[in-house]
């Protein structure tokens, strides 16, 4: 029987901080959200654990997931991503990223921000929300889209009802709890009240 991540992480160096204190928890923050995004995309095809590894590079890459920084790169940045051994060399990965920073740019015209984007078309089931990023973003398939949302809190299923961390999400009420409890049942047969740790 495989372990579950909520099994897994704990104690590890890379997985167990971003398992014990980001995963599944909201995030207003653009620049979170952006990073997300971009991590995400550079895992497909490749495991979790190796873009943790390569975060900071990532970060230190990408001037820190700013928005604006990265959505004004032209060719030199290109060109400087795609030899930076630090982070996954990949152009159509890299020129997402790129051109992602830009339609979170538009969005912030209509919604203020990408949080306020998000927060605008929630709830949604998985299938609705991967057909509306097929349209807004690029490099945005089912799972990027699933692993992004349950991340951030839009999705359940970060964290098993009996993890600790569990327990430290519900406490800031993230998006889907919220969907759940106003009666949302767009995710299935989730059923908050089945699914409350054990005391």
């Amino acid at each position: 029987m495989s372990l579950t991540y909520c099994d897994a992480a704990p104690g590890h160096p890379f997985h167990g901080p971003y398992h014990d204190g980001e995963y599944g928890f909201p995030s207003s923050d653009d620049r979170v959200l952006f990073e997300r995004l971009v991590l995400e995309i550079n895992q497909a095809g490749l495991s979790w654990l190796t873009i943790l590894k390569k975060r900071a590079a990532f970060r230190a890459a990408f001037d820190g997931f700013d928005v604006d920084r990265v959505a004004a790169y032209g060719e030199a940045e290109r060109a400087r991503l795609l030899a930076d051994p630090g982070i996954i060399r990949n152009r159509l990965k890299i020129d997402a990223a790129i051109d992602n920073a830009r339609r979170i740019q538009a969005l912030r015209d209509t919604h203020g921000s990408f949080d306020g984007w998000l927060r605008a078309h929630h709830p949604l089931s998985k299938a609705e929300w991967v057909k509306l990023f097929k349209r807004s973003f690029r490099f945005t398939g089912g799972e990027i889209v699933g692993e992004f949302l349950m991340s951030l809190g839009y999705l359940p299923g970060a964290h098993q009802p009996g993890c600790p961390a569990f327990r430290r999400v519900e406490e800031l009420s993230p998006p889907w709890m919220e969907a759940v409890r106003a009666g949302f049942t767009g995710y299935g047969a989730y059923i908050l009240d089945e699914n409350q740790p054990t005391s």
